[in-house]
């Protein structure tokens, strides 16, 4: 009973701290989106376009939790500003796909720096620290993720080329299939560019082994 208070204690801090962080991400965005006059919502959407590619309304709503009527007045302001187009879908010419214009990517990568004030503050960890933190994150993330309490992103525990704790080294434990090469916890990716999504079955079955340490079967 000690143990189990003890635990939920931590976690409980843990949530707190998360919590006074994500407080400082929205005030570093507002105050930096007021400079470039962008509210967080579209500077995630120029950020979001630039990392996935073209998306349809509905897929950019998704991957950033927000309802699409939200999505669509965001957007509406951002082809006003000459930062997103509209353009017909490669696959389908009679829905529409969204990309960054030239100017678009250019306030995208300007958006991207935004987080360097928690980049700095991460650079007082050691490398064992930091690589054992992403760990923590990538896990976090992931369960929440199949509570469907945030979308799925492109992430090593929901990518078919993931496998993790193949080898006995501590320090590269776990295997990527698409460059072939062990990696540690330090190498985990949260937005993949190579990212390929495992069937539901199987994401469920690599974040277990994922979170428990267990090695995998295939």
């Amino acid at each position: 009973m000690v143990v189990d208070k003890m635990n939920h204690d931590i976690g409980q801090r843990i949530a707190q701290g998360l919590a006074r962080i994500g407080i400082a991400q929205r005030q570093q965005a507002w105050a930096a989106g007021s400079e470039r006059n962008l509210t967080p919502t579209q500077a995630q959407m120029l950020s979001q376009l630039a990392s996935a590619g073209p998306l349809r309304l509905k897929e950019l709503a998704a991957q950033l939790a927000i309802t699409p009527a939200t999505a669509s007045d965001s957007v509406r302001v951002l082809v006003e500003k000459k930062l997103v187009s509209k353009k017909a879908a490669a696959t389908d010419r009679r829905a529409v796909e969204l990309g960054l214009t030239a100017a678009g990517r250019r306030e995208a990568k300007r958006v991207a720096q935004w987080p360097d004030f928690l980049v700095q503050a991460i650079d007082v960890l050691s490398m064992e620290d930091r690589a054992a933190f992403l760990r923590g994150l990538v896990k976090m993330i992931a369960t929440l993720q199949e509570r469907g309490e945030i979308p799925v992103t492109r992430m090593c525990s929901s990518c078919k080329f993931f496998r993790p704790h193949v080898y006995r080294d501590v320090n590269q434990p776990h295997h990527c299939d698409f460059v072939d090469a062990p990696f540690g916890d330090g190498g985990l990716q949260t937005d993949c560019p190579d990212h390929d999504a495992a069937p539901e079955a199987r994401r469920r079955e690599l974040l277990q082994v994922f979170v428990n340490g267990q090695p995998a079967t295939s």
